[in-house]
């Protein structure tokens, strides 16, 4: 059961009233599938907010690094005067870690599903959890890109699946964008909505076409940025000083893609030119050069920019220095 918020917790400023408080109740347990970035993420904030959390993972040694990274990230709201030291044991004390999916799933009132971004993975898991869960279970997948519709006719539940995209980094980014699949259930996405608010982000409600929305416009301005290097247009501090002092983007969009993932987006790219048909969305050969290599950006240690363990500047990688580089 959910429970009140306390102290200096304060992640949604909204008033529950009864139908509300109602809705909410009957969401007693959320069970994550996944303990990556996306997943601790996404336990972090349902922790703090009061939810009891099941983190379930096949790796344990996963989730013991995934409790402390959890960790870590409330000492620096700690830091910050946003919790107090109880609040963060609380939280903590509410997630509960599993690496059997029967038992992680059996009292669950909503999976989040939060794996890799692959379709064969996700399929897998859903089948799985639609055996699993209770019936009145809402069945959530993490997707940034792949058709919530597709994956919800793989279960007896089309109805009671949605998409729940969260942004990195979850506890910081306020935007959830919720996915209904051609089947979702107006109840399930209401609930979502509502669910989302409570969490203290901004719901947006989308339909299911590929990439959706957030995707549908970041990865093709990402991959022209890409394809304006290969082809040696300009050089990559060039682009993303372009986009962060013209355009006021916080990020540049080659910065963006390798804290992204560069596999990330060379998959979201080909889920859009598959979904599309349409060849403006086929990746650039750069692209699918690099994550060949093994060159996935920040997490691999080099993509667009070199990046070395506790080191926060921004240095542009050794193959792009040349500013008349094509590929």
């Amino acid at each position: 059961m959910i429970q009140e918020k306390a102290g200096t917790v304060k992640l949604g400023d909204t008033v529950l009233d009864d139908n509300t408080k109602a809705m909410l109740e009957k969401l007693k347990i959320v069970t994550v599938i996944g303990s990556g970035t996306m997943g601790n993420g996404i336990c972090h904030v349902f922790a703090q907010s009061g939810f009891n959390v099941h983190m379930m993972d096949i790796n344990q040694a996963a989730m013991d690094k995934a409790l402390g990274v959890i960790g870590k990230n409330m000492d620096r709201q700690i830091a910050k005067n946003a919790l107090t030291e109880a609040d963060k044991q609380a939280a903590l004390g509410r997630i509960t870690t599993y690496t059997d999916m029967a038992e992680a799933v059996k009292d669950a009132d909503i999976v989040i599903e939060a794996a890799t971004e692959n379709i064969d993975l996700k399929v897998k898991i859903f089948q799985q959890l639609d055996q699993l869960a209770p019936e009145h279970c809402i069945l959530a997948t993490n997707t940034s890109s792949i058709s919530i519709t597709r994956i919800a006719s793989h279960t007896k539940r089309p109805g009671k699946v949605i998409g729940m995209h969260f942004m990195n980094p979850v506890p910081v980014m306020k935007l959830v964008e919720i996915i209904n699949g051609y089947a979702t259930d107006v109840e399930v996405a209401n609930t979502i909505h509502v669910l989302a608010t409570y969490l203290g982000k901004v719901p947006c409600i989308v339909n299911d076409y590929p990439g959706f929305i957030s995707n549908r416009i970041l990865m093709p301005l990402i991959n022209e940025a890409i394809l304006s290097l290969q082809e040696g247009v300009a050089g990559v501090e060039e682009i993303d000083t372009i986009m962060k002092l013209g355009m006021a983007h916080p990020m540049g969009p080659l910065q963006l893609a390798d804290f992204i993932g560069l596999d990330t987006c060379y998959s979201i790219m080909n889920v859009l030119h598959m979904g599309f048909g349409n060849q403006k969305y086929a990746p650039a050969t750069l692209l699918a050069n690099m994550v060949q290599a093994g060159f996935l950006g920040a997490k691999s240690g080099e993509g667009f920019y070199k990046y070395t363990p506790g080191s926060k500047e921004l240095v542009v990688s050794e193959r792009f220095k040349n500013k008349g580089w094509k590929i």
